[in-house]
């Protein structure tokens, strides 16, 4: 097994007594642990799983007897290499490690915009006792009982969201590839090809689909159009899913009361970008799954997913390659 989980964000680094715990574990097998990419393309070469949240087209082409690639986020556009997709390897990821810290966050930044918390805090430096100026925003402050939400994607993070957003009172649309709730979420669910009406009715859209050929540029000018003055845009997804721009001109023109973006198409967002400046923008970078739980969370799919390697047992979290997710 090679691992090779490094990133400048220590949170999303691999512990340090993350390998020792699977050499205890399973004391036969030859576990290497990187910690920079040098020798990567050797390591690759001979081993049977990577453990990883990215790899170059090279890599798989060197991968000689790759069998299984573990990710340990839970999008794998960037693992999914021309090379890597054809190969009869199996892909796991860590779908649901991110769901409750983000489920927390996008509940927080639905109750901010619906009490004006920005606005308390921008009035709050300058000293100012601004009650009738909160008041008198549009749209005013409100209460989240009774809003519909447009949730897009129900998986692990989806559902998350939706349990939330339900002890809230909240009216849950969900938008899901099969048209389906199996868990009965929502107050109503629909494919893909009502994603247009759903927009027009959503006081929150909230973004919780994977990146895939179907969702890139999901929201764009056109979509933005069609979503109601007083409606609020959440993206805890992927950034490639906005039309970064195009949102930017409709939150400028206040044909949307605003957006909270923790993902962007290019991280970190741009300096120049006009999202920074604008006051019904809250950004935050890429932390919404922040949590001291995460590598606990981790540990626990990586772990079954071993013991059912080694036993000859269908894998959890398995991707389909050709879909994304």
């Amino acid at each position: 097994m090679v691992l090779y989980v490094h990133h400048p964000f220590t949170l999303w680094r691999l512990p340090a007594d993350f390998p020792e715990r699977i050499r205890e574990r399973w004391p036969a097998m030859q576990v290497v642990n990187l910690t920079d990419s040098q020798r990567l393309p050797d390591e690759i070469a001979d081993t049977d799983i990577y453990v990883g949240f990215w790899a170059r087209p090279e890599l798989f082409r060197q991968a000689r007897k790759l069998r299984w690639v573990h990710a340990t986020a839970a999008g794998v556009s960037q693992l999914l290499q021309p090379e890597f997709v054809e190969s009869g390897a199996v892909l796991t990821n860590a779908r649901g490690v991110n769901a409750d810290p983000i489920g927390d966050h996008t509940l927080g930044v639905m109750l901010a915009f619906s009490r004006h918390l920005p606005s308390a805090w921008r009035y709050q430096r300058e000293r100012r006792w601004a009650q009738q100026q909160i008041w008198d925003e549009k749209p005013r402050p409100g209460e989240l009982a009774g809003q519909r939400l447009l949730l897009v994607g129900l998986g692990a993070l989806g559902r998350a969201i939706a349990v939330r957003a339900r002890a809230f009172g909240v009216k849950i649309t969900a938008l899901t590839r099969s048209g389906r709730d199996p868990e009965g979420l929502s107050d109503e669910v629909l494919g893909p090809e009502r994603l247009d009406d759903a927009l027009a009715e959503a006081d929150f859209v909230v973004l919780a689909a994977p990146e895939t050929t179907e969702t890139r540029r999901l929201i764009d000018a056109r979509r933005l159009a069609l979503m109601k003055p007083s409606a609020y845009l959440v993206n805890v997804a992927r950034g490639t899913l906005v039309d970064e721009a195009a949102l930017a001109e409709a939150l400028r023109c206040g044909r949307l009361a605003g957006a909270a973006l923790d993902v962007a198409e290019h991280e970190p967002l741009a300096p120049e970008s006009p999202l920074w400046e604008m006051e019904n923008v809250l950004i935050t970078p890429h932390v919404a799954n922040a949590s001291e739980r995460l590598w606990e969370r981790q540990w626990a799919i990586l772990k079954e997913n071993l013991e059912r390697w080694f036993a000859g047992r269908e894998l959890i979290n398995v991707v389909e390659k050709q879909r994304g997710y």
